[in-house]
């Protein structure tokens, strides 16, 4: 018994230390482990941050729709939308606002208007409204937007260097040979010798303007004889047919629609109308819509080369040539 007490004595002993460097030596472990799962993670949520947005990078590239723009940073790598009233006057032509100094974004229209203003001050008066800088930016603006006005055909460019060459003393037309040009490029609807919008020279106090045809209203002169026509022909025919073959009245109108033209034409432009021709188009003062007829109505004469007009909303009179179809008001005292 006391060889064994003395056994168990030396074993607890020798196991003791045994116990304690075994303790140690888990304890150092789970602190390293727990060190290596800890610190990878700690290192990710320090080196993860907030993706900040570039706004200060001028975008290099933008896609322009009604409502909003897209623009494109080559650098940053990415799309954000922008702002329609910005404008970087380094990618496209602004306007100046004269009280702020800051650029002004201007519409398609607006930018049109600017060039053909432009173009027929310099080869109509010689006058410069835009350095060679500023024209040549807002010339690339329009092309890159898709514009017609910047492409001239070969008429609109001849046009324009017989009024350049006019005014030098150096014509290289005749007096009819720039009527008959200018009344093709006006029949094509060319905005060269078309001018839709209202001008005013400060030096006469005229304002003039280009009305422009009225299709619509010019056609239905047409419709009273037309309808009686239509109506005489189904009803002479399906008489004069139904007794032999039965035919579908829709089909008797296209059969007669050659005669039933032509005498709705000649009657019409005979009797009823003669001469008729409506144009349309803004008052040089105003700018309210104002219509005039040209022609004759059932033998009363009306207005034949010129017609003299009042502007219904400011009183002022215009007046208007049947050839050219350009409205002025009277000059100014």
């Amino acid at each position: 018994h006391r060889h064994l007490s003395n056994w168990n004595q030396s074993t607890t002993s020798t196991m003791a230390p045994h116990a304690t460097l075994v303790t140690l030596a888990l304890g150092l472990c789970m602190s390293h482990s727990s060190h290596a799962f800890t610190t990878p993670i700690s290192s990710a949520r320090r080196t993860v941050g907030p993706l900040l947005m570039a706004s200060d990078e001028k975008p290099t590239k933008t896609l322009t729709s009604g409502k909003k723009e897209i623009a494109f940073d080559e650098d940053a790598g990415r799309f954000f939308e922008t702002s329609l009233d910005e404008c970087i006057p380094d990618e496209e032509y602004c306007m100046i606002d004269e009280t702020t100094g800051k650029p002004i974004r201007l519409t398609i229209e607006e930018k049109e208007r600017i060039f053909l203003d432009s173009l027929q001050s310099y080869y109509a008066s010689g006058r410069k409204l835009l350095d060679d800088a500023e024209f040549d930016l807002l010339k690339e603006d329009l092309q890159w937007n898709g514009s017609q006005v910047v492409v001239m055909n070969r008429k609109e460019a001849k046009y324009l260097a017989a009024m350049q060459a006019y005014l030098r003393g150096k014509p290289i037309l005749s007096d009819s040979e720039f009527d008959t040009l200018k009344a093709e490029l006006k029949e094509a609807g060319s905005k060269f010798a078309v001018s839709t919008e209202p001008k005013c020279y400060i030096d006469t106090g005229i304002c003039r303007v280009t009305f422009q045809h009225d299709n619509f209203r010019n056609n239905l002169l047409y419709l009273p004889a037309f309808a009686i026509f239509s109506l005489v022909w189904l009803g002479v025919s399906f008489e004069l047919i139904e007794p032999i073959i039965r035919i579908n009245p829709v089909i008797l109108i296209f059969l007669g629609s050659p005669f039933v033209w032509a005498g709705t034409n000649f009657v019409t432009d005979t009797f009823l109308f003669p001469g008729n021709y409506v144009a349309y188009g803004p008052c040089p003062s105003c700018e309210i819509n104002n219509r005039v007829y040209f022609g004759d109505i059932l033998g009363v004469e009306g207005f034949s080369k010129q017609a003299e007009i009042k502007c219904p909303n400011c009183k002022t009179d215009i007046t208007v040539q049947r050839n050219t179809l350009r409205a002025s008001t009277l000059p100014k005292v």
